[in-house]
């Protein structure tokens, strides 16, 4: 018998001209957590997909526990005992957790005497890897990390060994990734094989027993995680010395160029959000707010960016009223000097299905210089599309392809490029890494501090602690929907995680 669970043996593919994995060799040993790291675009996502049967090699060899297979799409890559979770959740919203778990596999429920053995199942599976979840639970009332947990156990009831997760942790908080991690780790202990896509080093350091990396669509190295450190595996990955530090001088902060007072939000369902919140961002400064997801920031940004109506409070942009509770409109918003880079690019940043140079213009296609008369001056559009995509290192260089087309750190950066380029007064950022590689962190990193440099007001949103912490010149922390505290980025990660937590709060309470 091999000791190998997976061996990928000269995998070759291409789409059209991009040539996405190069004569890539894998080995995975059995019962083992294996990384797989690499820039966005570098072809993980992609080399996987051919593991899980949803692409097909142009040439090369996959042989399971030993064995040579021709996985011709998932259901063979399921009998096979390979489950995937992809980045992206297939789940069906409305549907309860156990019907997403039988959902494709009724054959083998109705084998087994139907839903009472898929339920006793799914409970067995639940205590057996500490994956608890109410199997009547409807998905879209779950948070983010329950529906992780539930795409987990719909591989598992299928009689998965092998386990491959794409960027797991991308939608997760950090108490929500370590809560994975001990899963994984729980799972690999009781002899499942793991294969882990993601581009967090500190997730690779902390979790996997071996890491692979992959550059441009080849695989570059292979190294025993206990063998290698953060410094090399990002230069493996980039080809080149990363810096992983935030390198800022200090802020010089002058007049408030936006100020919300007694800010009051509720969302779709009537709960209140965003509760009596009040701040100041000046000129020159970035004001980082942290906090669990869930806590009220993305009906704040929402509110200040004038896509959400406040039911009550202020809000001033370079001392001028903006009226939060009735027609605040984005469109006036930033021709004020206001810009916003949304916390989720697909839904709000982007249109997937328009070109890049379509995309950088989105918001501003008002612009005299990208009109013909009443006419859009196509010519004008591509060229300044062009200009942004060299300035941000945007790849491929194609202003023509389909945004959807792009690797998420690209799609990312086509959108601070179309917000930082138009001058802003103030600049509003949610997630600013969010889903991006190790070098794509550094460079929108770099762009932020530069922004602060030029004197913008800059007020950033982050589950990242880390990244609140390097990027912050003050940093307020929300819980429950009100700012619960003001620190310098000097405060350490357990004083900011009590606060998020509403421990800090608690304790003030109670004196």
């Amino acid at each position: 018998m091999s000791d190998l669970a997976i061996e990928l043996q000269g995998i070759d593919k291409s789409f059209g001209a991009v040539h996405a994995n190069r004569n890539i060799n894998l080995s995975v040993h059995k019962g083992t957590i294996h990384g797989i790291i690499g820039e966005n675009g570098a072809g993980k996502s992609t080399l996987m997909s051919i593991l899980y049967g949803f692409y097909q090699a142009d040439r090369g060899n996959i042989m399971v526990n030993g064995n040579k297979l021709i996985i011709r799409d998932p259901n063979v890559a399921i009998a096979s005992g390979i489950g995937m979770v992809h980045q992206h959740f297939m789940l069906v919203d409305n549907f309860t957790v156990l019907e997403n778990v039988m959902l494709g596999a009724e054959e083998n429920a109705i084998l087994n005497r139907g839903i009472v053995n898929a339920r006793a199942e799914l409970k067995r599976l639940e205590d057996e890897y500490a994956l608890e979840v109410d199997p009547d639970a409807i998905i879209e009332e779950l948070p983010v990390g329950l529906q992780q947990r539930v795409e987990i156990l719909k591989a598992l009831y299928r009689g998965a060994e092998i386990l491959i997760l794409d960027e797991p942790t991308g939608v997760l908080t950090p108490a929500e990734a370590d809560h994975l991690f001990r899963i994984l780790e729980q799972l690999r202990d009781q002899g499942k094989t793991i294969i882990l896509i993601t581009h967090k080093l500190r997730e690779i350091m902390a979790i996997t027993d071996e890491v692979s990396v992959m550059r441009r669509g080849e695989m570059v190295a292979t190294r025993n995680t206990a063998d290698t450190s953060v410094e090399e595996l990002a230069e493996l990955m980039v080809g080149r010395r990363v810096l992983l530090r935030v390198e800022k001088g200090e802020a010089n902060p002058q007049g408030i160029k936006l100020s919300v007072e007694g800010l009051t939000v509720k969302d779709g369902r009537g709960v209140v959000m965003v509760d009596n919140v009040s701040l100041d961002v000046r000129a020159g400064e970035i004001v980082g707010i942290a906090g669990v997801a869930g806590n009220g920031q993305s009906e704040l940004l929402e509110a200040i960016t004038g896509i959400r109506r406040a039911e009550s409070g202020t809000i001033l942009l370079n001392g001028e009223t903006i009226n939060a509770s009735g027609d605040a409109d984005p469109q006036d918003l930033r021709k004020r000097g206001l810009a916003h880079v949304p916390e989720d690019r697909h839904h709000m940043g982007l249109v997937l299905s328009f070109e890049e140079n379509e995309n950088a213009i989105l918001g501003y296609h008002y612009d005299e210089n990208y009109l013909n008369g009443p006419m859009l001056n196509l010519d004008n559009i591509r060229k300044s599309a062009s200009e942004s995509v060299e300035k941000y290192d945007i790849r491929p260089p194609d202003v023509r392809l389909k945004t959807a087309n792009f690797s998420g750190g690209n799609q990312q950066k086509i959108v601070l490029a179309r917000e930082m380029e138009r001058d802003p007064t103030v600049l509003i950022i949610g997630q600013p890494t969010r889903g991006v590689d190790v070098g794509a962190i550094e460079f929108i990193h770099k762009r932020i501090i530069e922004m602060r440099d030029a004197g913008k007001a800059v007020l950033l949103v982050s589950v990242e602690l880390d990244e609140i912490r390097a990027l912050s010149d003050r940093i307020l922390v929300m819980f429950a929907g009100r700012v619960v505290g003001e620190r310098t980025p000097e405060a350490t990660e357990g004083e900011l995680g009590l606060l998020m937590a509403g421990v800090e709060e608690e304790k003030e309470a109670a004196q």
